[in-house]
């Protein structure tokens, strides 16, 4: 097959009326997966794969207390081989610590599995590459899980940005700043950390897409507009004490992004989700504010939270509202979850495509060969190959 990578712009498959789920690695992540789940109509978790068998038994110790039919067991080393050949499996969810993730996905959609995977998709631009050729030539899905871009929040400022009441974007904003140190050196140091340990082992952004996600949609990201080239830095610090990243990014269209990485230093949570227009300006961190179209004062906290819960998503706001009612604890990943059964339950495109877990997983690579060459500008490839300006916006398809 020599299909075009323009062929994965707005992709769909036929309808898979009951999504029969294989997940791989049942660490933190993936536990919350199997509980989560238990939500979402439409889907069924019918296999469980972990090198820990331990892990097996209460995954499906989990399920059975829900009410759900226990899922086939794989376990050792081969555990997310032998579950990747699975028949009965339609998708493979990937919750395995970053460095797999790529390997898996592609040799998921080479077993004919759709794939989601956890963030970051992939760790290097070759491996993103693969992950965009693989789904081309398998015609299978490969959705990174940014739960971020379900932020209630960001959902209303995507309407707010379509019907234009920010003006002409030209500036955005996107962070992960968390303070880690304190769980990470009581729990064994860097050592045994595998955040930790990519942070340090690259000198750029390790952890991009909580940033990147909500941005993305913001700008229509290979849907008109493109990222083109990056700028960053990195803080001294002792270990991951002090050390901070900053990345600037410039698009075709002239506009820029800024993301921060931080899990080293004392300050508070924050995403920033600031997004600037020619006529306004909103962001949920560090408080929330919003200034629109023909507004002469900002209103802040929860004001602005009241004003932007007025804004509605089609596609989205609908299952927020559902997992409130079902008491889900944390309604981004709810929302996540039941899009993307929807969308391959009812045949329609998914809510982000491989281009964006290839985009916004790719800075991880680039931030650090930037870094690491004192600031120098870095070219961010064009992974449709030309096709970015074939779509005009990004959708979520109902």
């Amino acid at each position: 097959m020599n299909k075009s990578r323009r062929y994965l712009l707005e992709y769909a498959v036929k309808p898979i009326p009951i999504v029969h789920i294989g997940i791989v690695g049942l660490g933190h992540r993936g536990m919350k997966a199997v509980e989560r789940y238990a939500l979402v109509e439409g889907a069924e978790i019918v296999a469980l794969a972990d090198r820990d068998s331990e892990r097996v038994e209460a995954a499906n110790v989990l399920i059975e207390s829900s009410g759900r039919s226990r899922g086939r067991v794989y376990s050792g080393a081969d555990a997310a081989k032998r579950l990747i050949n699975d028949k009965d499996v339609d998708l493979v969810y990937i919750c395995t610590e970053w460095r797999t993730h790529a390997t898996f996905a592609v040799q998921a959609m080479q077993h004919g599995k759709h794939v989601a995977v956890e963030v970051p998709a992939a760790m290097t631009v070759a491996d993103c590459e693969e992950l965009i050729e693989t789904s081309l030539q398998t015609q299978r899905h490969c959705m990174m899980l940014e739960n971020c871009c379900y932020d209630t929040f960001a959902s209303a400022t995507r309407v707010m940005v379509k019907e234009g009441l920010l003006g002409d974007i030209t500036h955005c904003e996107g962070a992960y700043i968390h303070d880690l140190t304190d769980y990470i050196d009581s729990n064994g140091g860097p050592d045994h950390n595998w955040m930790a340990q990519d942070t340090l082992a690259q000198a750029g952004n390790a952890y991009p897409t909580h940033s990147m996600g909500s941005i993305g949609l913001h700008m229509n990201l290979h849907r008109g507009d493109r990222m083109d080239y990056l700028i960053a830095m990195t803080s001294s610090g002792e270990g991951l004490h002090g050390r901070v990243n900053n990345t600037l990014i410039h698009t075709c269209m002239g506009r820029t992004i800024l993301l921060q990485h931080d899990i080293g230093t004392p300050r508070p949570y924050n995403r920033l989700q600031q997004i600037c227009g020619t006529e306004g300006f909103v962001q949920k961190y560090p408080l929330p504010s919003v200034r629109l179209k023909g507004m002469d004062t900002t209103v802040e906290g929860d004001e602005a939270l009241k004003l932007a819960a007025t804004f509605r998503e089609p596609g989205v706001s609908e299952w927020i509202d559902d997992g409130v009612r079902k008491g889900s604890p944390n309604t981004m990943n709810h929302v996540m979850d039941s899009r993307l059964v929807y969308c391959l339950r009812n045949g329609l495109p998914l809510d982000m495509d491989v281009f964006d877990a290839a985009e916004w997983s790719a800075i991880v690579e680039l931030s650090s060969l930037s870094a690491n060459n004192g600031g120098h500008p870095v070219e961010i490839p064009d992974f449709t190959c030309g096709n970015w300006q074939v779509l005009s916006e990004h959708k979520f398809y109902i």
